[in-house]
């Protein structure tokens, strides 16, 4: 990892922060392919073998270019760090990523907001997955009390590609929250985006996620948990488009309000070829009285019972 003289403190606090929270922080090694970001400085970069990772300083954030050549299969993930260890502020990170033909990775991404007063972060990836290639993408968040955060995913998956988007805000304040995710698939692509938001307080969440099925044989699942308590307020919207034939797509909503939170979902299929299938299921609800009763019955209070099944929900 090469790490800047001016920025050590920078990188030393992004480490400490992931042992608080109990994330990897194996990550930080030699090893590993990872751009480290803090505000608007790229403070550490590393590449290996069939990974090429450029990073540039932009005002107000960072740019990066990341490129894995074909029939690469990393044994660990790569690792996006993106940290912001002010109260306030504006950050833009934008990731170009493609993905060579057979190729298998993961990556791991990590939004480390600890402290936030009033910051924004805005973020946009856009995503090529080659011929063949497999793509897990998980994106993990640690924010504060006060984040807006405006995040577009664009994914186009090759033939015979796979890819696996999954976002979760579950153990901390989500405040403002706009995600979207767009995934077209070419024939025989598969892909399954899961999103899991935990809101409260006077949170406000807008989730958008949206496959395009366009080639024939493709194939998508996605799947969003929204879990909303106090005053908070939820919109999820699930899209699917079967333009191949013989595609087939399924959306899952689910969602869960506990006081006076305000929650909607909009699944939406639209089917442009008759040998398209596409099916929907989506819930909203209060916690089940059952399972509560249940727990209560082994000798939990209710609030216990509740948040524990809720823990079970968004582990799901």
């Amino acid at each position: 990892m090469v790490i800047k003289m001016d920025r050590v403190k920078e990188y030393e606090a992004l480490v400490n922060i992931y042992e608080k929270e109990g994330l990897d922080t194996s990550l930080f090694g030699d090893r590993i392919a990872a751009i480290i970001i803090s505000g608007e400085r790229i403070i550490g970069l590393n590449n290996v073998e069939g990974v090429e990772i450029v990073g540039e300083e932009i005002e107000n954030g960072v740019r990066a270019e990341i490129k894995i050549k074909d029939n690469i299969e990393l044994p660990f993930p790569i690792h996006l760090c993106t940290g912001f260890l002010k109260s306030e502020g504006y950050q833009r990170v934008v990731f170009d990523i493609i993905v060579g033909k057979g190729s298998k990775v993961k990556f791991l991404s990590h939004c480390i907001f600890p402290y936030a007063k009033d910051f924004t972060h805005d973020a946009y990836a856009k995503i090529r997955i080659d011929e063949g290639a497999f793509v897990v993408y998980e994106d993990e968040h640690v924010h504060g009390e006060g984040v807006r955060m405006i995040s577009k995913t664009e994914v186009k998956v090759g033939r015979k590609g796979r890819y696996m988007g999954k976002f979760s805000l579950i153990k901390h304040r989500a405040k403002e929250l706009k995600l979207e995710m767009r995934v077209d698939l070419d024939d025989y692509a598969v892909t399954e985006l899961v999103s899991k938001v935990k809101a409260i307080k006077d949170d406000s969440v807008e989730v958008k996620e949206v496959a395009y099925l366009t080639g024939a044989h493709s194939r998508a699942n996605l799947k969003t948990t929204v879990i909303a308590f106090d005053n908070a307020k939820a919109n999820v919207i699930n899209e699917a488009y079967g333009l191949g034939e013989h595609s087939k797509g399924h959306v899952e909503c689910h969602e869960i309000v506990k006081g006076e939170a305000d929650v909607q979902t909009v699944p939406f299929l639209r089917v442009k070829n008759d040998k398209a299938e596409l099916t929907h299921e989506a819930s909203i609800g209060r916690i089940n009285e059952a399972q509560l009763m249940q727990l209560m019955a082994k000798g939990l209070g209710e609030e216990e019972a509740a948040e524990l099944i809720i823990k079970g929900l968004l582990r799901q």
